[in-house]
């Protein structure tokens, strides 16, 4: 097996491996590179957007000809408000810049050398959402429209695990370019899971690029490339995976643990609430994008029918507020009939003591999981996050989630926003549930460690974590994760120069400077899916 040289981008870092499994050479069709080479869709430009009253005086750095100065500028997007970081992060984002034949096609996960580098030399397609969006918001839509036809290119490959062939619409978790001095050519090399940890299908990675090709067309305008036959086929087989008819009486989607953001063992094995809330938010983009021809109506009704069974069933079972707690702690059990109020058999007595000092007054949240006999009643927050871009949270459910996190500030914030569970898992438990995983430990990583990525929400919340964020971010090296309660330290294996936290804070700062671009991300809430709900979404005196 000849020896082969890491080459993502051209920075310059070189590293010889021995090629651990199957290496997959990847042969653009004549359409997809003709694709490609098409001239980009014009955008509206900056001064025709609609101004803010609230947040003006924008202005933005300009090329000698006018337009947006892109990768040669990594700080072509700024305003008079703008941070020091912004600079900063900027110029760390053009260094992840991740290239194959000469085109960028991504962003690694962490540009961190002072360790080994793993998998986060990769361009991971959950990790690069986030980059994706600050460059749409920053006028720089080729690496995205790149990434876009070249994962779906990835798609097509045949995916074996061991003996085990996968289903056709399986996105890869990640990809990465290699150099093969033999034939003196680049390759690209995927991970559909059979590298994982765990070896778990990433589910998630199929709705990712789904509602990024929404975001994409919504931002640029330019709907060519979701119509091209190869996007929706693309999006006819990702579908196609998660509506097929099985043994199923949910609505929602049964997974393994590790099979999306958290992907290691944490106990989100069943419905967790981060995959239906995105598989939510892809049906709902997809209806956008899918074509209104005879495959694509077949489509589009199916999707019609799950998403109104699915949001019915989030919105009355997943939902937690101080109503719907109290009515669980007096939940009867065994109770057999197409009448039961406790129709999951879950026993009052599971309820941990945390969850009634955690519960405020006014405020909700979407649990983690619910099954049969059991309900997971931790705070999983990019769940929650996705639950209220997509609308699959109720406008009164949106604002029961934002009312938490401001009564939870200390909990759920600290010093570093924002944990991505709450609370942690400790001791026996901790045992039992991860198998004593060393990375997950009491409140480090995804049990309980705070993720800078995840600066999101009402303007005055996503300000106060902003400025959280900024006292540390930089001058800790933009790191993967913090540890502790509060967030006070720097994960004890936290990769610096993380990319997703150096996009999710650009991100979060254009935005805030112009809400308009939210528009790209977010959905409105669809009337007709809207159940009955008898009780109350969010407690009130």
């Amino acid at each position: 097996m000849c020896p082969l040289r890491i080459n993502g981008s051209p920075n310059g870092n070189v590293k010889t491996l021995e090629s651990a499994g199957t290496i997959f050479e990847a042969e653009d069709s004549d359409i997809l590179l003709r694709i490609m080479e098409r001239p980009r869709a014009i955008n509206v430009s900056f001064e025709e957007r609609p101004s803010n009253e609230l947040l003006s005086n924008h202005f933005e750095c300009l090329s000698p000809h006018g337009r947006r100065s892109g990768f040669n500028s990594p700080r072509s997007y700024t305003s008079f408000e703008a941070h020091a970081m912004v600079g900063e992060a900027w110029e760390n984002m053009k260094r992840s810049i991740f290239y194959y034949r000469r085109q960028p096609v991504g962003t690694v996960a962490a540009m961190d050398h002072s360790v080994e580098e793993l998998n986060y030399d990769q361009v991971f397609v959950r990790d690069f959402v986030p980059s994706a969006l600050a460059f749409l918001m920053n006028g720089e839509e080729e690496v995205v429209k790149n990434f876009l036809l070249k994962t779906l290119h990835l798609q097509s490959w045949e995916k074996m695990i061991d003996q085990f062939k996968l289903g056709e619409g399986v996105m890869p978790a990640s990809f990465k370019v290699i150099h093969n001095p033999v034939r003196n050519r680049e390759i690209l090399i995927a991970d559909f899971g059979e590298s994982a940890i765990g070896r778990v299908a990433p589910v998630d990675s199929g709705f990712w690029w789904i509602i990024l090709l929404r975001a994409y067309t919504r931002h640029t305008g330019d709907s060519s490339l979701a119509e091209m036959p190869e996007c929706q086929r693309g999006m006819r087989l990702i579908l196609t995976l998660c509506l097929s008819e099985a043994f199923d009486t949910f609505p929602t989607l049964l997974c393994a643990d590790g099979c999306c953001m958290i992907d290691r063992r944490m106990g989100v094995y069943g419905y967790p609430i981060e995959i239906q809330a995105l598989f939510f938010m892809a049906l709902r983009c997809a209806l956008l994008l899918l074509k209104q021809d005879q495959e694509g109506k077949e489509f589009i009704e199916r999707i019609v029918k799950r998403l109104h069974a699915l949001s019915f069933h989030m919105r009355n079972y997943f939902w937690l507020d101080l109503k719907q707690l109290n009515d669980i702690y007096r939940y009867k059990t065994e109770e057999y009939s197409h009448t039961a109020v406790n129709k999951f058999n879950v026993m009052p007595d599971s309820l941990p003591d945390w969850v009634f000092d955690f519960m405020p007054t006014r405020g909700g949240y979407f649990i983690g999981n619910v099954s049969p006999a059991r309900m997971d009643f931790r705070w999983f927050c990019l769940g929650n996050c996705v639950a209220i871009l997509s609308s699959l949270a109720t406008p009164e459910q949106a604002s029961a989630i934002m009312d938490l996190i401001e009564s939870r500030w200390d909990e759920l914030v600290g010093e570093m926003p924002l944990k991505i569970c709450y609370p942690a898992l400790e001791s026996h438990e901790w045992r039992i549930v991860t198998g004593c995983d060393p990375k997950n430990t009491r409140w480090s990583y995804h049990n309980g460690g705070s993720w800078p990525e995840a600066l999101r929400g009402r303007p005055q919340i996503a300000r106060r974590a902003i400025e959280l964020a900024e006292n540390r971010l930089s001058k800790d090296h933009w790191p993967e994760y913090y540890d502790g309660k509060t967030g006070r330290y720097i994960g004890k294996q936290a990769r610096k120069f993380q990319t997703w936290s150096i996009s999710g804070y650009l991100v979060a700062k254009m935005m805030l400077e112009d809400p308009s671009h939210l528009g790209m991300i977010s959905l409105e809430e669809d009337k007709q899916m809207k159940p009955l709900v008898k009780r109350s979404t969010s407690w009130t005196c």
